[in-house]
């Protein structure tokens, strides 16, 4: 595990997050990511710190209400949100990771259309690796 900077594009929210530097993130086919482009990197709320801008984040909710989409209220950079299949996580948007410690990433695709089917108690039971 190594520590990766992340945040927003006008540099408001920062946080770190802890994760290998080779890492597995997800593509989903849902509504939301297809149309803002956003590849997953879900991890457990302790490996995830926002360092600042908490009173810069906004909150979009839509469907179930259950997962938490936070974006920059100056940039609207969506750099991480609490997502419904891991409402005890946090997921990054691998794209808003700074350059230089991701060593390698692989990108899986999500059918997040057909969410239920994907996690049929209604969340994941793990986290991915």
């Amino acid at each position: 595990m190594i520590t990766h900077g992340g945040g927003c594009h006008c540099g408001q929210v920062r946080y770190e997050v802890r994760a290998p530097a080779t890492i597995t993130v997800s593509q989903c086919n849902c509504s939301i990511c297809s149309k803002s482009g956003y590849l997953g990197l879900i991890v457990p709320k302790d490996r995830f710190k926002l360092l600042r801008g908490e009173d810069s984040l906004s909150t979009y909710t839509f469907n179930t209400g259950v997962a938490k989409h936070y974006f920059c209220s100056r940039c609207g950079i969506k750099s991480f949100y609490v997502p419904r299949s891991h409402p005890d996580g946090i997921n990054v948007n691998a794209r808003c990771l700074d350059p230089g410690t991701v060593v390698n990433m692989t990108i899986k695709p999500f059918n997040g259309r057909e969410w239920e089917q994907q996690y049929p108690k209604g969340r994941a039971d793990t986290y991915p690796d």
